[in-house]
Order: C-alpha cells, then sequence, then structure tokens
C-alpha cells in the first residue's frame, strides 16, 4: 500500500507544478500583450464609454468607436530621461550665452576715462621782451613744460604765426627777418589737435649799424672802383700791391 500511494503523490505534485507554470506564462502573455482600449462616444447624448470590445458597438447605430492611445511607464521614462539629457545642453547654451553678455560687455567695464592734463607753460628764453641786432644775432627760443607731456601731446614754436620747430626748442636766424617786432608763441597740443594751453613773447629786430655802415662803405668803393678808367684801375693794383709787399 506504501508503494502504490507515493507513485500517485509524485502524480499529483508534477500535475500542479505544470498547471503553475502554465498560469504564470499566460499572465505574463496577457501583461506584455495587453488589449487595446477604445473609445465610444454616443453621437447623440455625448456619453463617453470605454471598452476593450468594439465589436459590441460597431454594429450599433449612432456610435462613434476609436482606439485610445496608451502611454506606458517606459515611455514616461524614456521621456524623463531624454529631458535629463537635453538639460546639460540647455545648461551649456545658458552658459555660453551668459559668456558672450559679458564679453560684450567687458570693454564698457574697462574703458578708461582720460582727463586732460593742467599744463604750465613757460617762455625760459627769451625770458623777456628784448632786442636782436639783425643779422648777427639768432632768436634762440627754449621752452619749459610742467609736468611733462603725456602720451599723444606735444608742443609746438612759431614765430609770427608760422611754425619754426616742434619740440622745446629753436633758433631762428634774423638775416631773413625784417627789422621791427615780432612775436614767439609756444603751444601744446593734444593729440586731436586741440589747444591745450599757449604762452607768447614779444621781440624786436634791429639793423646792426656797425655792419650797415660798413656794408655801405664797402658799396660806395665798388661803385668808384668801377668809375676809373683802365689804366687808373692798373695803377690801383699796383699800389695795393705795393703796400702789401711793405707790410
Amino acid at each position: 500500500m506504501t508503494l502504490l500511494a507515493k507513485p500517485s503523490f509524485l502524480k499529483s505534485r508534477i500535475r500542479v507544478g505544470l498547471w503553475t507554470t502554465v498560469a504564470l506564462a499566460s499572465l505574463c502573455t496577457s501583461l506584455t500583450n495587453a488589449a487595446p482600449i477604445y473609445k465610444v462616444v454616443d453621437e447623440q447624448t455625448g456619453q463617453v464609454t470605454f471598452t476593450d470590445r468594439p465589436q459590441d458597438y460597431e454594429q450599433q447605430v449612432g456610435k462613434q468607436v476609436s482606439q485610445m492611445a496608451i502611454t506606458t511607464g517606459n515611455e514616461t521614462s524614456r521621456s524623463t530621461s531624454l529631458n535629463t539629457t537635453t538639460n546639460p545642453n540647455t545648461s551649456r547654451q545658458s552658459s555660453n550665452a551668459s559668456q558672450t553678455v559679458t564679453a560684450t560687455e567687458s570693454p564698457a567695464i574697462n574703458t578708461k576715462v582720460t582727463t586732460p592734463v593742467n599744463y604750465q607753460l613757460a617762455i625760459t628764453e627769451p625770458s623777456e621782451e628784448r632786442a636782436y641786432r639783425r643779422p648777427v644775432q639768432n632768436i634762440d627760443v627754449n621752452v619749459q613744460i610742467k609736468p611733462a607731456l603725456q602720451a599723444g601731446d606735444n608742443a609746438r614754436i612759431y614765430f609770427d604765426d608760422k611754425e619754426v620747430a616742434q619740440g622745446l626748442s629753436a633758433s631762428i636766424a634774423t638775416v631773413d627777418v625784417l627789422p621791427g617786432t615780432h612775436t614767439i608763441k609756444a603751444i601744446i597740443q593734444s593729440e586731436t589737435g586741440q589747444t591745450l594751453e599757449q604762452i607768447t613773447r614779444t621781440v624786436y629786430v634791429i639793423q646792426n649799424t656797425t655792419t650797415l655802415q660798413d656794408n655801405k662803405r664797402k658799396a660806395a668803393q665798388l661803385l668808384a672802383y668801377q668809375k676809373l678808367a683802365w689804366y687808373q684801375k692798373l695803377m690801383l693794383k699796383l699800389r695795393q700791391q705795393e703796400v702789401a709787399q711793405s707790410q
């Protein structure tokens, strides 16, 4: 009896295991391949009904049947993942835009506003009004500036409104200057040509009397020599040679 009961018990356990496996397989299949959901709208009343058996309503008059799109958890997960992946790009774009704005605004922040320098300008030579003898004396001009010239600024010297030098000194010959009153002017200009400071000095040019008398005497002697006859010129030349030899 014991031997006969044992095989029956084993067969029973095998049968139960098979049915359990089949049930689990059916459940997994039904979960994986879920039936689509349909929306049924009553055209007269507007009532909406959801069903997985559309064939029950397709033959009815006034029923509009349409399949519904079902959003699963996987799609939501993928959407969230996509948004998460996209966010770094958005962050980088925002960072780049911020850097662009900062780079655009930087020149305005670094712009340096320069204040014009308050120069003190003086003509040290001639230090006062004075006269120069023409043509033996030159008019020497020296200029002093405090503080030192800044980059882009420059100094110029004028004689009777005519530029004679760029810098702090000049020498003006009087040989071609007419006797009379003349003006020396020193100015400081900016890089754009704007006059920042200027100063003037009056000088006088006079003819050298001794030189003028010598020139007149020489001119008179030359004129008298040209009026002599040829033999008189010869005699004058011989006399000059005798004087030179006696010395």
